[in-house]
């Protein structure tokens, strides 16, 4: 256990903790997204997925994994970033954005801010669990013992506030993801830079986009109550 522990306590170790767990955290991202968009499938797929879900007792197990990969993820980014930042005798005069086939020696706005974004998440995960795990039981038509989640996220994202805050947080996620990914990969070995990134990206687009377009077209009324 004491091995383990020094392990990460050193640079590499806390480099690799924390693209390991971020890698695992895109996957439920993954996930999730694909979740979210079975609501277009209509209120008794949705609630039937919501209720074999939440019923598996498995849950628990995901749940507290997923609060130690966030926690690990987090930590683990605040102390490479301090550390990085005090192992700097001097700051840069110029700041070189990222334009060319490779970042290794440039910067882009979404590296640079990955641990804005990241703490940002602080905020915004609690927020989320209290709106839609903890939020209002209404009990299905279709089965009581079901929990018309379907129904909750409609009343939720007809109001123009919480649609702009969802879609807002889901951009800064997604800026998140733009670099998190190819950086997870390089931490874990992987050094194929042009592949990553563009990878990276294309995750990122998808990952926003699949829970961007949730809120907007039950905003707009494209989702039947």
């Amino acid at each position: 256990m004491s091995s383990l522990v020094r392990s990460f306590s050193s640079s590499l170790g806390r480099k690799l903790l924390m693209g390991a767990s971020g890698l695992l955290l895109l996957a439920f991202l993954v996930v999730h997204v694909a979740g979210n968009l079975v609501l277009f499938a209509g209120r008794d797929a949705f609630n039937g997925y919501s209720y074999h879900l939440v019923s598996n007792p498995l849950i628990y197990v995901a749940e507290l994994a997923l609060l130690v990969l966030f926690t690990a993820h987090l930590v683990a980014g605040i102390v490479v970033t301090a550390r990085n930042r005090a192992a700097r005798r001097h700051r840069y005069a110029v700041k070189h954005w990222a334009r060319g086939k490779s970042s290794k020696s440039h910067k882009s706005v979404a590296s640079s801010t990955m641990i804005v974004s990241g703490v940002f998440m602080i905020a915004f995960v609690p927020l989320h669990l209290w709106t839609f795990k903890w939020g209002p039981n209404y009990p299905s038509s279709a089965d009581p013992a079901v929990r018309d989640l379907y129904r909750l996220v409609i009343e939720e994202f007809r109001r123009p506030l919480e649609v702009a805050w969802y879609v807002g947080a889901m951009l800064v996620i997604g800026f998140h993801l733009w670099h998190g990914f190819a950086s997870g990969c390089e931490s874990l070995g992987v050094d194929d830079r042009d592949w990553l990134r563009r990878t990276g990206q294309v995750l990122a687009v998808a990952i926003t986009g699949g829970f961007v377009i949730v809120p907007i077209a039950i905003w707009l009324g494209w989702v039947p109550a």
